[in-house]
């Protein structure tokens, strides 16, 4: 099957491989090209493509193989599936499984219920935001969001500043991180938290090539939180692929996460903050900033 050649993501092809990514904008984390190269090191995906779009073909750590939405236009979303679905079959021998798939993708394939089992995904839907809302925390929903962020305004007053931060301070944001985890007690956690720290070291170190803004607050000369985020204007969403506070210092989370769109973003209209993992305390925290919709992702299964 020469004509799937598989290819690795690689930085020379970032430019080329955001082609694609412009192609169709689901409002999706996935649809996220700085979350594609954050997180290349650790879940090995590799791609092929043709004249429609790009295909990917990715692989577990317990060896199964799996899919995700091709990058294409609307009109080519079937075509760029079944080819997807034939590569599997054809030269892996195996099901086609595709997830993170939106319902507006799921809509659009129209697959047949013979033939694939189509199931939401909880752990996977998406949280998006009005950015205005998280700006201010004007409004009652937001009276305990505004009296943490109060409180620590008056508590550092004087002390806490937001800078933007570059590849200048990668030893600030990984010593930071390292910090962090030891809020953290789960063994599993720890391992995400190395691989995402080793992600964000990719993205310091080719900062150039990347289209990203790193906003970092500073309390008494010291590094106590930092995000990062970036902007696609044709749904005018900000995405947060990465924020991460003191969880001591109060209100030190609402702050930073105010404080970004503000100084970073401050015409955009709305905010994707990704998926809650499955994790019970991330998802209070998620449905406690009040989205305004969540994007709802679903797993395909080839019978």
């Amino acid at each position: 099957m020469e004509k799937y050649k598989l290819c690795e993501i690689k930085l020379e092809d970032y430019e080329k491989i955001n082609e694609y990514y412009k192609l169709r904008r689901p409002e999706t984390a996935d649809s996220n090209i700085i979350d594609l190269y954050l997180w290349k090191n650790s879940y090995p995906t590799r791609y092929f493509t043709n004249e429609k779009g790009l295909m990917w073909v990715a692989k577990s750590e317990s060896g199964q193989y799996y899919s995700s939405v091709p990058c294409c236009r609307d009109e080519d979303l079937k075509e760029c599936f079944l080819e997807t679905q034939k590569y599997f079959n054809q030269v892996l021998h195996k099901k086609l499984t595709m997830y993170v798939v939106d319902k507006a993708a799921v809509e659009k394939l129209n697959l047949s219920e013979k033939e694939y089992v189509i199931v939401p995904d909880r752990t996977y839907f998406d949280y998006v935001y009005d950015a205005e809302k998280l700006r201010t925390f004007s409004g009652k929903k937001y009276h305990k969001k505004k009296n943490h962020l109060n409180a620590f305004k008056r508590e550092y007053a004087g002390r806490y500043e937001f800078k933007f931060l570059t590849g200048k301070n990668e030893k600030e944001i990984l010593e930071f991180l390292e910090k962090w985890k030891e809020t953290k007690k789960d063994t599993e956690e720890h391992e995400f938290i190395d691989s995402e720290a080793y992600g964000i070291k990719y993205l310091l170190e080719n900062e150039d090539v990347f289209d990203y803004k790193i906003g970092g607050v500073f309390v008494d000369g010291i590094l106590e939180a930092f995000t990062i985020g970036n902007y696609y204007k044709e749904e005018d969403m900000v995405y947060v692929p990465v924020e991460k506070a003191n969880p001591n210092i109060r209100g030190l989370y609402p702050y930073i996460c105010s404080q970004f769109l503000i100084e970073a973003f401050p015409e955009a209209g709305k905010e994707n903050r990704e998926d809650d993992m499955g994790l019970e305390g991330l998802r209070k925290s998620k449905l406690s900033y009040h989205p305004i919709y969540l994007i709802e992702k679903y797993t395909i299964i080839q019978k």
